[in-house]
């Protein structure tokens, strides 16, 4: 098993050193038979947000790194890299590190990867962009809060990359774990992706003075965990309720593919259509 680590929120981040720590450990348990690699390749800072962007590599075809060094993690090779973590994926997969790994290991986030902020997250990008590489990923987040507990996301981490690696390639999970202490932590359920957004609408402008050609829109932000009631039905499976309750989350998620819906096949062609008719009537 070759692992490669990654994040968003950088190489000096404690979210990745923990995680670092985290395999380090696991890897020094390695049964007898079993081999177990792993690396360190992610950004110079922060790049949250910033899905599985990979910046503009036509203007800019080259990538500075660096070696770093986590403490406590020492045995893993660590590479500080001036690219956002769907960059240091790639480079990292394709053997730019003399290593060539067949699982990508991204987090730990500091603050939930739940609802819609799932298409947005760096962290959940590696792992989408190393999936079109043939590779599985588990994207690993903790709850934000005072004193995060990024040890219990970690040491729930390790626990899943065996039945990772174990699955089909391309096989993505992500994991939600609550800002609590292991012996705290009430379980882990399989999650639901709720509707849960960080930026709220703004709300009616109805009878507001007119936006005019320039100025400030103050984002509203919402929580990306809600209080959402009550998760003890089963029925209750929403990620960020889960999280909300003490539950960790774990949902499969499913890179970018194309549409093979037989439905689609009339708009399709009707496009299609609509578009020769425009060459024949311009040629």
């Amino acid at each position: 098993m070759r692992i490669l680590i990654t994040n968003d929120d950088g190489v000096s981040a404690p979210g990745i050193a923990v995680l670092a720590r985290s395999v380090a450990r696991w890897i020094e348990r390695c049964p007898e038979g079993e081999t177990r690699e792993a690396i360190v390749v992610a950004p110079h800072e922060n790049y949250s947000g910033m899905s599985s962007a990979v910046g503009d590599v036509f203007g800019h075809p080259s990538v500075h790194f660096k070696r770093y060094v986590i403490e406590g993690a020492e045995s893993l090779p660590t590479y500080s890299v001036e690219a956002p973590p769907a960059l240091c994926a790639i480079l990292g997969t394709i053997g730019y590190f003399n290593f060539r790994p067949n699982m990508i290991l991204s987090g730990i986030n500091a603050g939930a990867n739940v609802g819609r902020s799932v298409l947005h997250s760096g962290t959940i990008g590696a792992i989408l962009t190393g999936a079109q590489l043939g590779l599985s990923g588990l994207a690993v987040s903790v709850q934000w809060g005072e004193n995060v507990h990024f040890d219990t996301a970690g040491d729930v981490a390790v626990e899943v990359l065996q039945e990772l690696f174990n699955a089909p390639s391309r096989t993505l999970l992500n994991l939600n774990v609550p800002n609590l202490p292991v012996s705290e932590l009430k379980g882990v359920r399989r999650g639901r992706i709720s509707t849960a957004g960080l930026i709220k609408a703004s709300g009616s402008r109805e009878g507001t003075e007119p936006l005019g050609d320039e100025g400030e829109l103050e984002l509203r932000l919402g929580a990306a965990t809600p209080q959402l009631g009550d998760v003890s039905d089963e029925d209750a499976d929403e990620d960020g309720a889960l999280l909300a309750a003490g539950y960790a989350s774990l949902t499969p998620l499913r890179g970018p593919h194309e549409d093979t819906d037989t439905g689609l096949d009339e708009i399709l062609y009707s496009a299609l259509g609509a578009i020769e008719r425009h060459l024949e009537s311009a040629s």
